[in-house]
């Protein structure tokens, strides 16, 4: 007999450690985090205490009519509300990750009968035996009970502190992708704001370029009349003259769609947006400080966002590894029992309880556990891509903007010497026309010339404050 139970014991440790043999996760090494460059561009140096990114928005946009736009849109965009519902999702999977270390009891009521059939072991036991001196057992036989149930799974591989942790994690890395909705969301308004503020520009301009066409038609109608030129350049201010009156009302509706798309940022329905037009053309961007590339990796929303989500990944698949390992689960009960609801307010006969400890582990047909696994470590992977992918993608963002800065620049000032030029010409080309020395053709692309340098500088100036709203999102700024 003990050489039974020696071959029992040996088949039972055998099993165990079967079931406790786990696949490896897949190693992954950060080779984008690690190889990040110094600086942005590698024939400059930037200074690491000066950081645009870490600048609060407030400080940083000075229009009060757009920091007012900005808080309205903080307080009603539907996307950052959404946002926050998935915060309060992810805390929930916190708690109830935490929940299941703790032991679930239950309290419960019950109340049955059942009938054994008289040929039977249970069937003939009852029938012989008396309740009380004199008194046979009923047949059928109820039952009720009520007590107290607890089940509690014993975390001995710290699966669970392990699942909780994954689920902290992603909760952590839902407030970092609310502050990148923050920054994007800034960022969509103040570039709307200052493409709402080009476009009234424009139509200033095209309102202006109208009166100058006009007053072109009324001299070219008057020199036909002296003979002086033909009906040809009189349809062709008049064609010129309509040309800009329907430009007009394009950009009239591109004024209107710019206002709805800035309500709909701040989640109201359409109204007027309160706005100075007038010292468009006089703002002087900010200065913008870049730091070095490493400060992205705290100041970006986006990025903490993905390394967050790559912990996550990792602890899922050590939270799936454990689950090749044998659990340890205790249930146990403790309540009254009896056959009639008289009796239970007897005891000690009428307590009834149990205790449960069991340890089992997976042994044959692993398939599922094996496919969490693989899922768990497939997404592991799928995680550090996205992480590295944005590591690179904002880097190389930044890098552009650096680019752009400058360029649009040097664009401005060249357009504006441009403007200038042509407003020049077109006072010289008035003169000769008005005074015979000029044709009709010469003054009309004058003053086409200039209408599209001066849309054109217009834009410039609008690229030149977007860009700057660009590279302070880029370098993790707005969110705060």
């Amino acid at each position: 007999m003990k050489i039974y139970n020696k071959y029992i014991a040996a088949i039972v440790v055998s099993l165990v450690l079967a079931s406790c043999k786990a696949p490896m996760a897949t190693v992954i090494q950060d080779d984008v985090k690690n190889n990040i460059p110094e600086n942005f561009n590698q024939n400059e140096q930037q200074d690491s205490n000066n950081n645009s990114g870490t600048t609060p928005w407030r400080q940083f946009f000075t229009d009060p009519n757009l920091v007012s736009l900005i808080e309205t849109s903080l307080k009603n965009n539907q996307e950052l509300m959404i946002t926050l519902q998935e915060i309060e999702i992810a805390k929930s999977g916190i708690v109830a990750k935490k929940g299941r270390l703790s032991p679930s009891v239950r309290a419960g009521l019950g109340a049955g009968v059942k009938k054994a059939g008289r040929y039977t072991s249970e069937g003939a036991g009852d029938a012989t035996t008396e309740i009380e001196p004199g008194k046979e057992t009923p047949d059928p036989l109820g039952n009720f009970e009520g007590g107290l149930m607890v089940n509690w799974e014993i975390d001995i591989w710290k699966k669970l502190r392990t699942e909780k942790d994954a689920a902290v994690a992603h909760y952590l890395s839902t407030v970092e992708g609310k502050n990148f909705v923050l920054s994007n969301l800034i960022e969509e308004v103040a570039d709307n704001y200052y493409e709402l503020l080009a476009l009234d520009n424009q139509l200033d301009i095209i309102q202006q370029y109208i009166k100058l066409q006009t007053r072109a038609l009324e001299i070219s109608k008057i020199q036909k009349q002296a003979a002086a030129t033909t009906e040809l350049a009189v349809k062709k201010f008049e064609a010129e003259l309509a040309k800009s009156k329907a430009t007009e009302y394009t950009i009239r509706q591109e004024i209107t769609e710019k206002e709805n798309q800035i309500n709909a940022l701040c989640g109201r329905y359409p109204q007027p947006i309160v706005r100075t037009k007038e010292s468009f053309m006089s703002i002087i961007p900010q200065t913008v400080y870049t730091g070095i590339p490493s400060q992205l990796l705290a100041n970006r929303p986006d990025i903490k966002q993905a390394e967050l989500e790559l912990k996550s990944a990792k602890l899922d698949v050590e939270a799936a590894r454990k689950e090749f390992y044998p659990s340890l689960e205790i249930s146990a009960t403790l309540g009254l029992e009896a056959f009639k609801p008289s009796y239970l307010v007897k005891m000690p006969e009428s307590i009834a309880y149990n205790l449960v400890g069991e340890l089992a582990g997976p042994l044959i047909n692993k398939s599922a556990i094996k496919a969490n696994f693989q899922t768990a470590d497939a997404k592991q992977i799928q995680a550090l891509y996205e992480y590295d992918k944005t590591i690179l993608n904002a880097y190389l963002d930044i890098s552009n903007l650096m680019s752009k800065v400058k360029n649009i620049d040097q664009y401005y000032q060249l357009k504006s010497q441009e403007t200038q030029a042509l407003d020049q010409s077109i006072t010289i080309a008035n003169q000769l026309f008005m005074n015979s020395r000029a044709d009709y053709l010469e003054v009309l692309l004058n003053q086409r010339d200039a209408l599209d340098a001066k849309m054109e500088l217009i834009e410039a100036k609008q690229k030149q404050l977007s860009t700057v709203v660009d590279i302070y999102k880029s370098l993790g700024g707005g969110w705060k």
